[in-house]
């Protein structure tokens, strides 16, 4: 009980190389999603009776399955909701998602490689990046890059934060955005910063979308949203510096219409995101 307490800490997380898995969503898709990632899962009888699918998959694949008590799964997470899993850490390198070189597709790479991409630069707050994940999943983007100085993905808010898309897309870490950045564009990706000052505005690119540009290479042209595309987001205070703005092939702002000042990180990741999936749907 206490070794599982103890994932909440970074530093036993590291040593252990395990993490914790709270909720009955996060664990549902963890076990059907990832089982061999998966440790160990615990919930309480009344959770069991709720929840027979997690009950069915975890002795599908095999797992250990631990009934305790409220108390008990209460002790050992404030947030598990009867629901609770040990997983197994791992890392996914920007090489093994992207195709390589030679025309030869990595393993893990989507068909003709990723078409959109959700590229996080030093976003430390583990809530942003985990709705981040969630809404590129949901959006269906191929992959989300934390750069160099974001949160870890295993940290116990971001896995809640995801609500199992953890588990659904490859999640790469241990990146400098500059090197991130040279990958994508080499894969094929035209590199888009989303900023508050943007050069241009999302709705009128959403209208320009697959219509005819005079020059679509000329400088200042608009990006089209129907191309392979990676949304480059910067933190919740600062945004991006200039330095990362200047690594983009162009840079985007969201319309505000209304009088709020601005939008948080998750929800601007969104609308973005979403765009680009409408464009190239």
């Amino acid at each position: 009980m206490r070794q599982v307490r103890a994932l909440a800490g970074r530093s036993v997380r590291s040593r252990t190389g395990r993490f914790l898995v709270e909720g009955p969503q996060a664990v549902r898709e963890a076990v059907r999603c990832a089982p061999e990632r998966v440790v160990d899962v615990y919930l309480t009888p009344a959770a069991a009776e709720r929840y027979p699918e997690i009950v069915d998959a975890s002795r599908d694949a095999g797992l250990w399955l631990h009934e305790a008590s409220d108390d008990v799964l209460t002790t050992m997470s404030a947030d598990a909701q009867g629901v609770l899993a040990v997983a197994r850490a791992w890392s996914t390198a920007l090489d093994d998602v992207l195709p390589a070189s030679g025309g030869h597709e990595a393993a893990d790479a989507p068909a003709r490689g990723p078409r959109l991409v959700a590229l996080l630069s030093s976003v430390r707050d583990p809530g942003n990046a985990g709705t981040v994940i969630r809404a590129a999943d949901a959006a269906g983007a191929d992959l989300v890059v934390l750069a160099t100085g974001s949160v870890e993905p295993f940290n116990p808010k971001v896995v809640r934060s995801t609500a199992g898309s953890l588990f659904h897309l490859p999640v790469v870490t241990g990146v400098a955005v500059e090197d991130a950045v040279a990958a994508l564009r080499a894969a094929g990706l035209t590199v888009l910063a989303a900023d508050g000052g943007g050069e241009h505005d999302l709705d009128d690119l959403a209208d320009l979308a697959g219509r005819a540009v005079d020059d679509p290479s000329a400088a200042g042209a608009p990006p089209d949203l129907r191309a392979p595309t990676a949304w480059l987001f910067g933190t919740e205070a600062q945004g991006l510096s200039d330095g990362e703005l200047a690594l983009a092939d162009a840079s985007v702002r969201v319309p505000i219409r209304g009088r709020a000042e601005s939008l948080n990180l998750a929800t601007a990741a969104t609308v973005c995101l979403y765009a680009s999936s409408r464009a190239q749907r």
